[in-house]
């Protein structure tokens, strides 16, 4: 599949060195890495395991960028002895704040699974039977995976394939790194930020994607027939069309600018950030009665507000789209 798309695309390299794959996550196993590399071609992806044994050189710097919503990101290259790839180390205090979020009520659900469970062992009629109370806490397990593992559950048996007791122990780890995660590449001579921007260009792809389905509504289709189904799906990929041509526009225009006052790169929003901004300038249209009778009816553009002046600026348009129209109608 690489070679497929590596034939078809229009930017030739003069040898496979010169070809990175990004690759997602899901889809970065052992080997899938491993096929690449024997293909010649580098690789650049989200490690699928959390390194817990990995060093810190002494000359590699803290270097911070910001996303799109211009959080700031840490970065830093880190080593380990397991293999010869390098990793980033990335740490993001909103995905921290987020993933202690959602473990905080993952722990508080699990543990209302499990005090159902226990109840149902206690009650009258519920089930009590071994090996159905462990098929459920299995099943509790499968569905918390990420905050059972820190959970220790004792299930005794009467002797008579009956449930005398379930008790559990809570070992969660005083210090857990939240809103941390690991760049994999074999890429040597890339620094923190040129790797950063690149694996950004995955994400490039995940937000066309959802700009697809949400933004532009392609989807869901309630067409029944073909040829409107296809029309449909023409005038989305038109409008995205569109969509891009003006995010391009905006970060050709940014690159331009320079780096912000602390020296990083300016982001530029996604579309429905673009929108929303937008949004905020209104075209007003006054109603009322002169002297003579007549209606006059007067239409403006309000002053828009420094996020939408800049996209203007951006784009090289015109902060006001038309100017005062008067009208004057006869009653």
């Amino acid at each position: 599949m690489v070679d497929e798309l590596i034939a078809e695309n229009p930017a030739k390299c003069p040898d496979n060195e010169g070809v990175l794959v990004v690759i997602d996550a899901g889809i970065s196993t052992e080997d899938n890495l491993k096929t690449i590399r024997d293909k010649g071609y580098n690789y650049l992806c989200v490690s699928r395991k959390a390194l817990t044994e990995y060093t810190t050189p002494e000359n590699a710097p803290k270097v911070t960028v910001c996303d799109c919503l211009k959080r700031e990101i840490t970065l830093q290259r880190v080593t380990t002895a397991k293999n010869d790839d390098c990793y980033l180390k990335i740490d993001s205090p909103a995905k921290a704040l987020k993933e202690e979020s959602m473990n905080r009520k993952f722990r508080e659900r699990f543990e209302e699974g499990l005090k159902k469970i226990r109840k149902s062992t206690q009650s009258k009629h519920g089930i009590k039977n071994y090996g159905k109370v462990q098929n459920r806490i299995g099943a509790l397990q499968g569905k918390y995976p990420s905050i059972s593992r820190y959970y220790n559950i004792k299930v005794e048996d009467d002797g008579h394939d009956k449930v005398a007791s379930m008790t559990w122990e809570v070992n969660i780890p005083d210090k857990v790194e939240y809103g941390t995660y690991f760049l994999r590449t074999n890429v040597k001579k890339l620094d923190e930020e040129t790797t950063w921007n690149y694996y950004n260009l995955i994400r490039e792809i995940e937000c066309s994607n959802r700009q697809l389905k949400t933004d532009l509504s392609l989807r869901p289709i309630y067409h029944q027939t073909d040829n409107r189904a296809d029309a449909h799906l023409f005038l989305g990929l038109l409008a995205y069309w569109i969509v891009n041509t003006v995010r391009h526009q905006m970060k050709v225009a940014r690159r331009k600018q320079g780096k912000d006052e602390h020296g990083r790169e300016r982001s530029t929003p996604y579309w429905s950030e673009i929108m929303r901004i937008m949004k905020t300038q209104k075209a007003v249209t006054t109603t009322a009665v002169n002297a003579l009778g007549e209606a006059v009816e007067t239409r403006l553009c309000s002053v828009p507000t420094d996020s939408a002046a800049e996209i203007y600026e951006l784009l090289k348009i015109s902060k006001v789209p038309f100017k005062k129209i008067k009208i004057c109608r006869t009653q």
